[in-house]
């Protein structure tokens, strides 16, 4: 199973089409990536000591003014990487108390972005986990445990297209882990497989893990450069 070839969509909504900060294919790039990495943003609004339904509204309102606002260039930020930019971009609402903002009279058309509030706090508590961890810290776990589950999250939808559900779930712990030879021997008696077999096989779904990885961070940095420099910084904010 070979690393599929990016499509037009994930050449398109890269961060470099956000950093140009013009155009609605921009706007909705940009909606797309805050849907997806929020998590850290609560995370961080929750680590500087705010409450959990002061958090979940104030992580709201950041992301209404962002979508709806035309200000993307005014932010400073270092292009380089979304997760910089997003950081330094709540950094400022939080200063500036944008929250506030929220009773304002929003205009038509702009996206908007929903947080489950259970799962904004489940999320904050998995990896609140001392408290000695800084909001900024706290922030990159968020950001580095967002892109593990869409890489396997899309990886899983690639074997359940084939029909193959019930064997990517009893091969899914090899990719964090090594699988020991009874396991080896156990699903290739269960799948009717050699145990070689089942062996390549795992070896291919790490490799596609990882392509899938490489595929969900090229979406946050400016260059295909930057990816290899990225995963190793976020996979030692896990450790």
């Amino acid at each position: 199973m070979s690393a599929r070839k990016p499509s037009q969509k994930f050449i398109t909504t890269r961060w470099s089409l956000i950093a140009a900060a013009g155009g609605e294919d921009a706007r909705a790039a940009l909606a797309t990536l805050c849907e997806v990495y929020w998590p850290p943003c609560y995370a961080f609004v929750r680590r500087h000591g705010h409450d959990a339904d002061t958090a979940l509204d104030l992580t709201q309102g950041f992301f209404t003014r962002l979508l709806e606002g035309n200000d993307l260039a005014s932010v400073d930020r270092e292009r380089g990487r979304f997760r910089s930019w997003l950081l330094a971009s709540l950094k400022h609402h939080l200063a500036n108390d944008w929250h506030r903002a929220q009773a304002q009279k929003r205009g038509g058309g702009a996206p908007h972005l929903t947080i489950d509030a259970t799962e904004a706090e489940s999320q904050y508590s998995l990896l609140e986990l001392s408290h000695d961890v800084t909001p900024e810290r706290l922030f990159e776990r968020h950001w580095a445990l967002s892109l593990l589950e869409r890489a396997l999250g899309s990886v899983r939808e690639e074997w359940r297209r084939m029909g193959k559900s019930p064997l990517f779930e009893r091969l899914a712990g090899s990719l964090t882990s090594d699988a020991e030879l009874s396991s080896y021997q156990s699903i290739a008696a269960d799948f009717g497989m050699t145990e070689n077999t089942v062996k390549v096989t795992v070896h291919r779904l790490r490799q596609r893990y990882r392509a899938a990885l490489h595929e969900e961070i090229a979406l946050t940095v400016e260059s295909d450069d930057a990816v290899e420099g990225e995963l190793r910084y976020l996979l030692d904010a896990l450790a």
